[in-house]
């Protein structure tokens, strides 16, 4: 008889979060909510949650008290933590002492949970002194944080003595987190998953002119980099190029003219309006990333990508196989020009959605890779 499947008690898992949308058409950590839905999935899991209100899993269990609720709606209302800390005036001191606080309290009531799952390591500080098991899922923004004097010291003290995994969501951010954490936490490299329904998008070929790029992100210096700059040659002259930019001005930029401005956008536009009739998505991203998920639906849907050459992009975007990196002004023109015919388009966009298939996979994929990682966890403790 073949021998029968191991089985594995319940493990209750609350997870931690400062960011969550507020609604279907919120582009607000909209990661947050799918990774929530696919763990409460999970016959293995009994889930709850501590973070902003929002649109929850049924069978999950929501732990914030009413003043908890309250300031963590003002915070999203205010842009998030990250966006208060670079911005001018007492918020910017005050909002992530009372976050701390409020973390610390959140956590002493969680005795019968059996691990935590935070997003974002400034989440774990509230956790120094206790000792119960942890994951933290590590995005780019984290490694801005660790450049803080002193941040690297203080998490080292929260992680020493408790079992930890430390997720980051890419393998470029694995080395600098492993020198700095290694001997105190595992580091696991988790992708994060994509909605199934990306991976259906069907693209309208051959291509339309003139031929349209589009650009997707928080408006801020660092995030849209050299673009405007590298792209006046490209898109100032009509009837060629066109460039269409959606997303939330968090930063008063001017924008030049030739910009087509949408303003703030959700998946379901993207994904049903845009993604099947443009040439290919842009980004000159200098901001701290991680692996940006509108990159890999993109890939998903098969829809190129040009992108700045930074480490992480080039961790998942290999140049002409599976997207356009560009270093300079030249070579950003240039990829505009080679993703502009057909060929080359339809070969990119094909081995990108090869790619994000075999490597990365749906948001089912990625809670299981987190499961797995809780039962090392609970196994290390029996």
């Amino acid at each position: 008889m073949p021998p029968e499947p191991e089985m594995h008690e319940l493990i209750n898992v609350t997870m931690v979060s400062t960011s969550y949308p507020e609604s279907s058409t919120d582009w607000k950590s909209v990661f947050v909510r799918q990774l929530l839905y696919a763990l409460s999935s999970r016959d293995e899991l009994v889930m709850s949650y501590w973070g902003p209100a929002g649109d929850l899993p049924e069978n999950t269990t929501y732990l914030c008290h009413e003043d908890e609720k309250s300031w963590l709606a003002w915070l999203m209302q205010k842009g998030g933590i990250i966006h208060l800390l670079r911005q001018k005036g007492i918020h910017r001191f005050t909002a992530p002492i009372k976050l701390l606080l409020l973390l610390r309290r959140a956590y002493q009531r969680q005795e019968d949970v059996s691990l935590l799952h935070v997003n974002w390591l400034q989440n774990a500080l509230p956790l120094y002194g206790s000792s119960r098991p942890i994951v933290v899922s590590v995005l780019g923004s984290d490694l801005g944080l660790l450049r803080i004097p002193g941040m690297t010291s203080l998490l080292r003290q929260v992680f020493k003595g408790r079992l930890c995994v430390l997720a980051p969501n890419a393998d470029w951010m694995k080395q600098d987190l492993e020198k700095r954490f290694g001997d105190v936490a595992k580091v696991i490299t988790v992708p994060l998953g994509i909605n199934i329904e990306w991976f259906k998008v069907q693209r309208d070929l051959p291509l339309i002119k003139p031929h349209k790029w589009l650009v997707v992100s928080r408006l801020t210096e660092k995030k849209i980099g050299s673009l405007f700059e590298w792209g006046k040659k490209i898109f100032c002259n009509e009837g060629k190029h066109e460039l269409h930019l959606f997303g939330p001005m968090q930063e008063q930029l001017i924008l030049p003219e030739w910009v087509h401005y949408h303003g703030s956008t959700h998946p379901n536009e993207l994904r049903e309006e845009w993604f099947p009739k443009v040439t290919g998505l842009v980004t000159m991203s200098r901001h701290d990333e991680g692996r940006p998920q509108v990159m890999l639906e993109a890939m998903a849907a098969g829809l190129p990508i040009i992108a700045s050459d930074l480490p992480a992009h080039s961790d998942f975007l290999t140049h002409r196989q599976t997207g356009w990196l560009a270093d300079s002004e030249d070579s950003f023109g240039e990829g505009i020009e080679w993703l502009s015919i057909p060929a080359n388009n339809h070969k990119i966009a094909a081995n990108a959605h090869d790619w994000v298939s075999r490597k990365v996979g749906t948001w089912d994929d990625c809670s299981r890779r987190y499961v797995k990682i809780y039962q090392m966890l609970m196994g290390e403790i029996q």
